[in-house]
Parts: structure tokens; sequence; C-alpha cells
């Protein structure tokens, strides 16, 4: 007896989820939760669970969790909150698989952090009248080091743009045990591995502590030093003139030349199966305690639990003297069998948070039960904290194609074939490369390129845009 068979068409989410299946890429369970103590408000978190990388499958997600704290003002925290992700995912094309996803969002976070930048620097330029941006500039070409020459730019960027701030950014992305971070100022982000292995998942870009981004600065024609009281005597942490920041990188800062660049540190990696604790907090959190004492101090809490405490134990000492922030995301494994051994009532009762986020001893690492299986360590995939361009947006196959022809690499704009320029315009990798070799950059962001690299003019910064 013959039968006819019929064919129906099977949605994508379906193959999706059967593709899933196939390749076992089991996801972990975040639970996460935030604290803050406030004082002076300039603080900002973000955070989307569930975001879909394919539209409508409901499988293929990703997390995202921000800090932004902000400086001088909120204007650029809460600008960058509102567009960083966004200009992320619109430099990711839409046809790749996981695995090219991954391997694309490092670049696109440098993409989407420079573009961020750029489009609230031009916003504030733009709230200028003439004669103050005229007065803006000339009084910028200027290496303030004075305490009031130093009040002087910055009362005039206030009062007339609305728009002096800037803003540090701690920017986590995770898609199923692959953690991103990208990072610009001195928040920061570190991971304790279930294994007990801590790791620092961000760059501290403070110009006391980081003597690779002063000579950057000096090099590009910056100028770094302390404050001058007038009398000769210098206070204060080293800053970068003109400006006067103490931070080498951040979104924003109106005031400041542009050798303080939103190019970001980025590290990518790839956890155990066994989980772990990421923490997120702002300075007013690493000014008070260490990476172990934050993470020893709410062991075996849950994370709005551990968010309080590790504020808590930032503010006691001396009390609140900065805005201080901090979320706490938990990668939980998933439930698996039960070893064929019994485990001992007493430590059945430890909880599981407990036993996850503590240390080995070394007794019993050194005597492994036979049905324990000893797991895999974190995976460090990617990592970068060069600020040039031409070195962050350089890609090579299979993602040599991930930056459209005739659109910009930076802010995803159309451009005319003799319109782009190649981001390798002017670099000494020439020799290997040619001009036409992509990626390109519209004028204006090859512009802020050249002076971030100190190429051009800091005072012509915006002389395209805005004139």
């Amino acid at each position: 007896m013959s039968t006819t068979r019929e064919h129906h068409t099977v949605p994508l989410s379906v193959l999706l989820k059967r593709e899933l299946a196939t390749e076992k890429v089991e996801k972990p369970e975040l639970v996460h939760g935030q604290a803050n103590q406030s004082k002076k408000g300039e603080d900002f978190t973000f955070v989307k669970t569930e975001c879909q990388r394919i539209l409508g499958d409901g499988v293929t997600t990703y997390s995202v969790f921000g800090l932004f704290d902000g400086h001088n003002g909120c204007a650029a925290a809460i600008y960058t909150k509102e567009n960083l992700l966004n200009n992320v995912i619109s430099a990711i094309p839409q046809d790749l698989n996981r695995e090219e996803w991954l391997a694309a969002l490092p670049r696109a976070l440098v993409a989407g952090f420079v573009k961020t930048d750029k489009e609230f620097q031009v916003r504030g330029m733009n709230m200028l009248n003439p004669v103050v941006r005229l007065t803006f500039k000339a009084c910028h070409s200027i290496l303030f080091r004075t305490e009031m020459q130093f009040s002087l730019i910055n009362f005039l960027v206030s009062h007339f743009s609305g728009q002096p701030s800037g803003t540090t950014v701690t920017f986590v992305i995770i898609e199923g045990w692959v953690v991103t971070v990208a990072s610009v100022g001195d928040s920061r982000c570190i991971l304790e591995s279930a294994e007990g292995d801590l790791y620092y998942l961000s760059a501290d870009h403070r110009l006391d502590c980081n003597e690779e981004e002063r000579n950057r600065i000096t090099a590009s024609g910056g100028e770094v030093g302390r404050l001058n009281t007038g009398g000769g005597a210098e206070i204060g942490p080293l800053r970068c003139w003109p400006g006067g920041l103490c931070l080498s990188r951040s979104i924003g800062d109106l005031d400041v030349g542009e050798y303080i660049v939103p190019v970001p540190y980025v590290k990518q990696v790839k956890l155990s199966t066994g989980g772990g604790r990421l923490i997120i907090a702002s300075d007013g959190v690493w000014d008070a305690v260490s990476a172990e004492t934050a993470l020893d101090c709410c062991r075996g809490m849950p994370p709005d639990a551990a968010a309080s405490q590790i504020v808590k134990e930032a503010v006691h000492p001396k009390g609140i003297r900065d805005d201080t922030t901090c979320i706490v995301v938990d990668m939980l494994p998933v439930e698996k069998p039960a070893v064929p051994h019994p485990v001992p009532r007493k430590q059945q009762v430890k909880g599981v948070l407990r036993s996850m986020f503590r240390k080995k001893s070394s007794e019993s690492s050194s005597h492994p039960d036979k049905g324990y299986v000893e797991p895999d360590v974190v995976e460090e995939m990617f990592e970068e904290g060069s600020a040039m361009l031409s070195e962050r947006l350089d890609t090579k196959y299979p993602l040599c194609n991930m930056f459209k022809l005739f659109m910009c690499a930076v802010c995803q704009v159309e451009i005319r074939p003799d319109e782009g320029v190649s981001i390798h315009a002017g670099s000494g990798n020439m020799r290997r490369l040619r001009p036409w070799d992509g990626p390109f950059l519209c004028v204006s962001c090859q512009e802020k390129k050249e002076a971030m690299e100190g190429k051009r003019s800091s005072g012509d910064r915006h002389s395209s845009e805005s004139d």
C-alpha cells in the first residue's frame, strides 16, 4: 500500500531549536542584583536580559549589563545608557552564525563606543552659539594648567552647551558561557570562576596607574601633569591637558582633548560549565575595597544581597564620598544528574551559591574523589586594548566582510565609493595593505580618528560637524 507524503515548511525557530539541541549548547542560568548609594546622582546602570540575536526565535539570546559612572554632570552617562547597545548591535551583520557573531562582537563594541562618543559630542557642540563656539576653540588650543584657567574652560562649556559631562563605561554581554567586556575609564569588572580563580575583565584607564596611556597621550601631542595652584606647587592626580581629566579614556567630555579616546579595552572569555560570579562596580567601590575583599565579603549570598553588602563594605569606613554602585551577576550551571557517590549530609545544606563561590582547599584538590570530574578552566578568547582604530577594526577571514564596502565602519552611514577612506590610510601597515583595502570610514570619522592619534589639532575636533 502506497502513501502520499506531504511536505510542510518547518519554521526557522524550530530549526534553530533543533540545531541548539544537536550542538548541545548549554546556557547558564543568570541571576543578578544591584545596589547603589548616591552622592552626586551620576551613576547609572543598564540591565537587559534575554535579548534576541535572531529576532523572533526565542533561542539565540544574550544578556547585557552596563555601568556608567558620569562626571561633570549626568548627560553623557544617560545618553550612553540609551544608545550604546543599539550602536554596537548595528555594527554586526545580521546573517552571522553564533560563532561568527561572537567573533565579530569585540570589533562591534569598538565601533559602537566611538559612534556613541562622536554623536554625543556633536550634539553638545551644536548647542553652542557661533560666538561661544569660536571662543571655546580658541581657549581649547591652550594647554590649561592653572586652576583659574581650568575653571574658565569648564564654565564656558557647562553654561553654554549643557553638555560638558563624560562617563566611564563598563559594558558586559553574556551569550551562553561566553562573557565579553568592553570598558573605558576606571569602573571595573571582575570574575570569580567556580574553580575559585580571579580574573580582571576590564582595564583601569586612570593616568596615575597606567604608564602606557600616559605615553600614548604625550606621543599624540597632549600633556600629562598635575593641577598647578599658581605658586609652582602641583596638587591632585595626574591629568591630561588640555581639559584636566584624570582618565585617559571615556565617552563624552567635550571640554578635553581628543587624546581622551572612547576606544574600549575589550576582553572575551569562555567560562567552564561550573559557572562563576561577575562583579561590576564603579570607582566608589574599588577606591575602598580590593577585588578579593569584594568577593569575600559577599560569599554565599545571592546577587541582590551580595551587591548591597559590597556597597556597604565600601561606604562603611569613611562614609559615602562618591556615587557607589555595584552589579552582581551569577552564572549558575545547569542542573545535572547527581554523581554516583553520595555527598555527605553536612555538605548538602551549604547551599548552591555557598559551595559554588568558594575556593577549593589544597587538601580537597590533591585528593579528588573518583566520581568527581574536574571542570574546564576559563578560556580567554580575545583581549585587546590598543587605542588605534586601524588595529581595532582590522578584520581577518572569515570576518573580512563584516564591514560593508560602502558603509562607514564606525557610524554605519552609507558612503559613496569615492568618499570612503581606508581605516589603514596613513598607517604603518600600508606596505602590506592597499589604500582601497577596507574597512572604510566616512570623512568625519576619519577626522576623529586622526585627532585621536594626534594627527589633527584637537582644536579642530568638531569643525566638520558643527561649522
